[in-house]
């Protein structure tokens, strides 16, 4: 009987319901059913997004800063979507279902964007350059059908994204010593395929929408993720599933509801007369931060009146110390949420503006052009390049001089911001330059004698940044949220990416208005050869140094409870270090 018991998950059932047998369930083979999925939507969601703000300007014929505009809003709602699909998943659908559902939507995204790109009755007449007087830009029916097919492929992308992690880790069971061991190379592999899967994006895919045809790009897309649902859906026997313990912003909601109802009732002198509930192995230590929050304990006149269904008090008007202070770790989480968001913003300029720049300048080797939007190649290899140094000669070096394995989450976060305000600052020489050119050549030329390869280190820098500001992220928002809120500090963290495309959006919005006149049209002007991209990308170094100081004073503050940290240490790390001590 004990034999029988140990080869099953405690936490995990399979497709029948019936707790999951080990030896037929889970393990690395479902996982990498899962990455599939995760590598197609990477191809599809990249292969669009660095490339769209050619197909904009060139064949669609609208302006610079509204093709950055609409890459930009494309790409935050992607992520903004994730917390929609997260809550579907915690609350009605679950991992599985909501994976296969948002795939077949962004499959259906994937094609129409490959018939819309393809009917010259969804796109304007063709002219030689988009600044002709006589060049026509799309109408409003046409830029409805490219929104529409767009938002269906954001709507997938978020559905996904808020899911495949955490199924995929559902596959090991974290009891299992061997399992635990394998779930940290899953979620190394993860980030990896990852990367893998934009760096295909952005050679391949875009060589073939720039020298094939953009209809058979974005077909490719379509017929790869639905190729991946079949592989995906063909491991429904072998996949582990967990049940869903409901939303946790209902639980945030309660807490705050509770504090609320009970603001006039004074606090106990005696913080143990507050109400508790939960196990004394789960339970997290009170602490004096958000002290207004703790009145969502207090017991009140009936609070604790049996109820017909004998299921404890109405959380809506009492809550447990453990469920309030878990409601606190989130709310300690927010100063460094907002301060990464000017990050992702600063990366949005990579897929946008540094585009457009590529696009004027000498591309070519030997008699090899390289498309504009391929250029992002760099800033991936970057990535792999900064993630394979750091963990093979960083990570063992301050372990060494310094006793611990590489640098802490917070730290990652900061050389990150500091990386990617560099970035920016190199980028405006780089761009000063590039308009020396332009004025000397003639800035109505599209073809400047200066190589492309002078935006290189822009994309390095940033890249890099991205590498270590990424994982600090995802390591911070893990180890540090509560048990049951893992998945919701998952979409929290990639609602920073979100804003990060919006704050772009509004800025660019903001500089064409503020520095745009009657007799010139400012810092972002339509042909960027006639604008000072080089001011916008100086204001970004400058946004982020102020940002990288309030964050430093974040950083300062924000001291966790040790014992609080104990009870949601994270038994497998993102880095790959196996547990976390106290």
């Amino acid at each position: 009987m004990d034999g029988k018991t140990s080869m099953t998950v405690a936490d995990a059932v399979d497709y029948k319901g019936f707790p999951a047998d080990k030896s037929k369930t889970g393990g690395w083979v479902p996982a990498a059913l899962i990455l599939g999925i995760e590598i197609c939507e990477r191809l599809s969601t990249m292969g669009i997004a660095v490339n769209l703000v050619t197909y904009l300007g060139g064949v669609m014929h609208l302006p610079s800063s509204s093709s950055a505009n609409i890459v930009t809003d494309f790409m935050g709602t992607c992520f903004l979507l994730c917390l929609l699909g997260g809550f579907l998943a915690d609350s009605f659908l679950g991992r599985y279902k909501t994976i296969a559902i948002f795939a077949i939507v962004q499959t259906l995204g994937t094609g129409m964007l490959a018939i819309t790109t393809e009917l010259p009755q969804l796109r304007p007449p063709p002219c030689h350059s988009r600044h002709d007087i006589d060049c026509v830009q799309a109408n409003g029916f046409q830029m409805g059908i490219l929104y529409l097919a767009l938002y269906l492929i954001a709507l997938g992308t978020g559905g996904l994204k808020s899911s495949v992690s955490g199924f995929g880790t559902d596959q090991f069971d974290e009891k299992d010593e061997n399992e635990k061991t394998q779930m940290t190379f899953f979620f190394n592999r993860f980030f990896f395929f990852i990367s893998i899967g934009t760096l295909t994006a952005v050679t391949v895919l875009v060589y073939i929408q720039d020298e094939v045809g953009r209809s058979l790009a974005y077909g490719i897309c379509s017929i790869s993720m639905l190729i991946a649902i079949v592989i995906f859906l063909s491991g429904t026997r072998r996949y582990r599933y967990k049940k869903s313990s409901g939303s946790p912003i209902v639980q945030i909601f309660q807490v705050i509801g509770a504090a609320i109802r009970k603001r006039k009732l004074n606090l106990p002198y005696d913080v143990n007369m507050l109400y508790e509930d939960s196990p004394e192995a789960s339970r997290i230590h009170h602490s004096d931060q958000f002290r207004f929050l703790d009145k969502a304990a207090i017991v009140g006149e009936g609070d604790l009146e049996c109820r017909s269904n004998y299921s404890g008090p109405n959380p809506w008007k009492l809550c447990s110390v453990t469920k309030v202070e878990e409601v606190k770790m989130m709310g300690r989480l927010l100063p460094i949420w907002a301060t990464t968001i000017i990050f992702w913003t600063t990366y949005a300029q990579m897929i946008t503006f540094s585009v457009e720049q590529a696009s004027t300048m000498d591309r070519k080797i030997g008699h090899f052009q390289i498309p504009a939007g391929s250029l992002t190649v760099f800033f991936v290899a970057a990535i792999l390049i900064t993630l394979a140094v750091y963990d093979r000669l960083i990570m063992p070096l301050w372990k060494k001089w310094k006793g611990k394995p590489g640098f802490s989450s917070l730290q990652r976060i900061a050389i990150g911001l500091v990386l990617s305000t560099i970035g920016m600052g190199v980028a405006s020489l780089a761009e000063m330059k590039r308009l020396s050119v332009a004025k000397s050549f003639g800035r109505s030329s599209t073809n400047l004698p200066i190589s492309v390869f002078l935006l290189i280190p822009q994309f390095i820098l940033v890249g890099a940044g991205e590498a270590f500001i990424y994982t600090g992220q995802l390591d911070f928002f893990i180890t540090q949220s509560p048990k049951g809120m893992k998945t919701m500090s998952t979409g929290l963290f990639l609602t920073t990416l979100s804003l990060g495309f919006f704050v772009s959006s509004f800025l660019v919005s903001v500089i064409k208005k503020v520095t745009g006149s009657s007799g010139s049209q400012g810092w972002l002007a339509d042909n960027i050869n006639n604008g000072r991209l080089d001011c916008f990308y100086g204001l970004l170094a400058v946004l982020g140094i102020v940002n990288l100081v309030v964050y430093l004073i974040c950083a300062v503050w924000y001291k966790p409870d040790q014992k609080a940290k104990c009870v949601v240490q994270m038994e497998v790390r993102f880095n790959g270090n196996g547990e976390e001590k106290c």
